[in-house]
């Protein structure tokens, strides 16, 4: 592991997306570091939860005026996690993607402009590797997906990591850390994949047996924070230990299951129908289908972070609160799948 440069510790940081959970939690985190003189909060939406001594700012991560903020506060590390993961929480699959890609665009823009700025950390997500029968057992940080997402919130998530990559070719002098995460859950977090595992009967695809890898939700915020002022390592994956395949997940859940055709919409339209749940995104359905697992090595030997939770330990702590009847269904539905 490098040693961390402690001129590089954050003094001013700027947190994108913060009327979610995970982004809202990371400021509190951040705003508990005494060494951190500010920590400035922005989102079009106010957030509901507590933001410790954090700052909250009505902004547009899609305006060019972001980069006067930036500017005018003298921030020196962004923390990207304005991304939108659901059509229906951003108002349609158009705003959506203008969100994710234009948001990611204007954003590295300001941070090109800005002489303040020297570390940006982006939380981005393992989707960007799809999942494909062709797939390899594991993906490094190296690799790419055999079969490129073609819609959807990781499609998103390729173009905005190109704007990352195209920030630092610009601007070498700015630290940039990726974090590809697993599938994030957890006790409270809500996302695509946890509504799947709440559905009273879930539809499997028929023959299919797809190997999963979660990250916990704390962990997820423990990375973020950790990257604020950890090495500096580019591009890297962040997962918890260990595989599920989807048979072992259902068995936990202890949920009635019902295998289910997968072509021509098979599954989904099956859901919708049957269930009255939204149908699921054509991404999760391949990831069901055929899993993903990433390799963390330059999580543990470079970025120096270590998960406290194993895949299946966040699971069966998601599957615990399930259990205790507590249900994040009104909160919006996180990025992470």
């Amino acid at each position: 592991m490098e040693p961390v440069d402690e001129a590089a510790h954050p003094r001013v940081v700027l947190v994108t997306g913060v009327a979610r959970d995970l982004a809202g939690r990371v400021v509190r985190r951040l705003a508990e570091d005494p060494s951190i003189e500010r920590v400035i909060g922005v989102d079009l939406v106010p957030p509901k939860h507590p933001m410790g001594r954090g700052e909250y700012v009505r902004a547009d991560v899609r305006s060019p005026l972001l980069a006067r903020l930036i500017t005018q506060a003298g921030v020196d590390t962004v923390v990207h996690m304005g991304v939108i993961a659901t059509p229906r929480d951003a108002g349609g699959r158009v705003v959506q993607k203008d969100i994710n890609v234009l948001g990611t665009m204007q954003l590295m823009a300001a941070c090109q402009k800005s002489a303040s700025v020297r570390r940006v950390v982006v939380k981005s997500t393992a989707g960007v590797y799809g999942s494909s029968p062709r797939d390899p057992a594991v993906f490094t940080e190296e690799m790419t997906a055999k079969q490129l997402p073609r819609s959807g919130f990781p499609h998103d998530s390729m173009e905005a990591e190109s704007y990352v990559r195209g920030l630092s070719r610009r601007r070498p002098d700015i630290d940039i850390t990726m974090l590809r995460m697993a599938n994030v859950i957890g006790p409270s977090i809500r996302t695509v994949l946890t509504d799947y595992f709440r559905m009273p009967v879930l539809p499997v695809p028929f023959g299919q047996q797809g190997r999963l890898q979660f990250l916990h939700e704390d962990d997820a915020v423990a990375a973020v924070v950790h990257a604020t002022s950890g090495p500096v390592v580019g591009t890297v994956n962040v997962a918890g230990d260990g595989v599920l395949s989807l048979g072992q997940a259902i068995a936990l859940s202890r949920r009635p299951w019902l295998p289910v055709v997968t072509g021509a919409g098979g599954l989904s339209l099956w859901a919708t129908r049957r269930l009255g749940w939204a149908a699921l995104p054509a991404d999760h359905l391949a990831f069901l289908s055929y899993g993903r697992v990433i390799d963390t090595q330059r999580m543990r030997k470079e970025l120096g972070f270590a998960p406290a939770y194993t895949t299946r330990g966040a699971f069966e702590s998601f599957l615990a609160a399930r259990r205790a009847g507590d249900r994040p269904e009104q909160q919006p539905v996180e990025e992470g799948q």
